[in-house]
């Protein structure tokens, strides 16, 4: 199992042009509004951890575009995938330029973050995830694997929890909370994979939107999921609560990436509100007919998710 270190009392910057004078807040702004697991018997008590819903699509979190790379620290830890590693570690780069703390995660690859003088530690699993389905003959993917234009995506396994015994030798993780990530992904037949591994997931973030290339004016092709393919998602995983993200945009326009050959050629500019096809009401509406209404929870921009991690 991969594994490294953080310490929190050595916080750095993420970004290595932050202004001069300029300081790192130490914590998360307040809530707007806090929410928890809606079957919690008694209402909010208990509550240990919480999560901050930055925006629907987080800019800085899921599309790491040119003026994010530009800006971050080049020794700042990364956990993406092979081919994301492939670009941002690449040698072709100025040495001085790469990035020198990225670990790649296949599906099903694990890694193990451990909190420095803690026994705390989050386990970080690569998940299967695709943004072009096969289709009639499996047309539509034989072009992208030989074009390269979409690049390939995944989600991820949260698992937060402690080493027992600490610094144990090896790795003897014992998860109190999972969290499953879909990532941009379509419903594809390797995600049934997922319940027969993890048969107890607390918490889901289900990327919906139905995102469109180019935009749902001319659907050529869908690359996340729709409202149909979110419930079934959550039928299959069975987790104790979904919450619904990436289903717009805080920024009022998007640059999207265009590859051939797997190599990042140019950008398009595309308008938020252009690429999405299936708008969260049509979750919400399905959600509720297939009875899941009560395993839901809906975040505005601010909102905190409360719950607890068992010790």
């Amino acid at each position: 199992m991969k594994q490294f270190t953080i310490d929190p009392n050595d916080a750095l910057p993420a970004t290595r042009d932050l202004p001069r004078g300029a300081t790192v807040p130490e914590s998360l702004p307040d809530a707007k509004e806090t929410k928890i697991r809606p079957s919690a018997a008694g209402g909010a008590g208990g509550e240990n951890a919480r999560l901050l819903f930055v925006g629907t699509a987080t800019v800085v979190l899921d599309h790491f575009d040119e003026h994010v790379e530009a800006s971050l620290r080049r020794d700042l830890p990364i956990i993406t995938t092979p081919h994301a590693k492939s670009h941002l570690a690449s040698a072709s780069k100025d040495p001085s330029d790469a990035f020198t703390a990225v670990t790649d995660l296949d599906f099903f690859d694990d890694c193990l973050v451990n909190i420095a003088g803690k026994d705390a530690a989050i386990r970080v699993t690569g998940m299967p995830g695709k943004h072009v389905p096969p289709g009639p003959g499996g047309v539509a993917g034989m072009v992208n694997d030989l074009l390269g234009t979409v690049p390939p995506t995944n989600g991820w396994m949260l698992e937060l929890g402690r080493m027992i015994p600490p610094s144990s030798s090896p790795p003897n993780f014992h998860p109190s909370y999972r969290i499953y990530i879909s990532g941009d992904t379509l419903l594809i037949p390797e995600l049934a994979d997922i319940p027969s591994r993890y048969p107890n997931i607390d918490l889901m973030l289900v990327h919906l939107g139905g995102t469109t290339i180019p935009s749902p004016h001319v659907p050529l092709l869908m690359v996340t999921m729709d409202a149909r393919q979110g419930v079934e998602l959550v039928r299959l995983i069975g987790p104790e609560v979904t919450i619904p993200v990436h289903f717009d945009l805080l920024r009022s326009d998007l640059r999207m990436p265009v590859g051939l050959n797997g190599l990042l050629t140019n950008t398009i500019a595309c308008s938020d509100y252009d690429v999405f096809l299936s708008p969260l009401s049509d979750f919400k509406t399905a959600m509720q007919e297939a009875g899941f209404g009560d395993k839901v929870v809906y975040l505005d921009r601010g909102d905190v998710y409360g719950f607890r991690v068992g010790e």
